[in-house]
């Protein structure tokens, strides 16, 4: 082994391209994936965390097990739920 560093190599062009291609592939993938995960954790703390809006879903008792997991996300869910919707919403 020797003592020198390494250099790291430099990107041919062929290989930046076929980066940049699968960047603008996967961009939109990824895209749904966070507004799909977003829509599933808007669902759990609906069904679990409903009764501070008046719809009792689930017993409170495991409501109070699952409320130390839930915690830091309910006053952005509370925010989400009471937003005003728009049409532009469901495009963007």
């Amino acid at each position: 082994m020797s003592d020198t560093p390494e250099k790291p190599k430099k990107k041919g062009f062929l290989q930046n391209m076929q980066e940049v291609i699968y960047g603008m592939a996967s961009h939109d993938m990824s895209r749904y994936a966070l507004r799909t995960r977003a829509s599933m954790e808007h669902l759990f703390i609906l069904i679990t965390m409903g009764d501070m809006i008046g719809i009792p879903i689930l017993p409170p008792y495991y409501s109070l097990r699952l409320l130390p997991y839930v915690v830091p996300q309910i006053s952005t869910w509370k925010r989400r739920l009471l937003r005003e919707k728009d049409v532009s919403d469901a495009m963007f």
